[in-house]
């Protein structure tokens, strides 16, 4: 298995769309929480929801993809731009220290 950070931005004018899908979003969260190293909205100004931010194990980028195609937020069309990246876990306290 390897790690994939994803950033997804929301369109504009999405706030409903967001809120309409939250309880399925979440269903599907549950779901695939295995699969789930961190997952939050991310928040701009305001309070405002502006997007997602995702680091999944997946055993490709493919996979970690679909795992997210899967999701209502996704289906509902809510974000814009989406960034799937390898991610390598290098330090920090959720890791215990560094891997060096």
């Amino acid at each position: 298995m390897k790690t994939y950070a994803i950033y997804c931005t929301d369109r504009p004018e999405t706030a409903q769309a967001r809120l309409d899908a939250r309880n399925a979003h979440f269903t599907h969260i549950e779901k695939v929480l295995d699969d789930i190293l961190i997952a939050g909205p991310l928040v701009g100004p305001g309070g405002i929801t502006v997007g997602s931010m995702l680091v999944v194990k997946a055993k490709d980028e493919k996979s970690a993809r679909i795992l997210l195609e899967r999701d209502p937020y996704f289906q509902a069309d809510i974000w814009t731009d989406i960034r799937i990246t390898e991610f390598i876990p290098a330090a920090g306290e959720w890791i215990g220290g560094k891997i060096w």
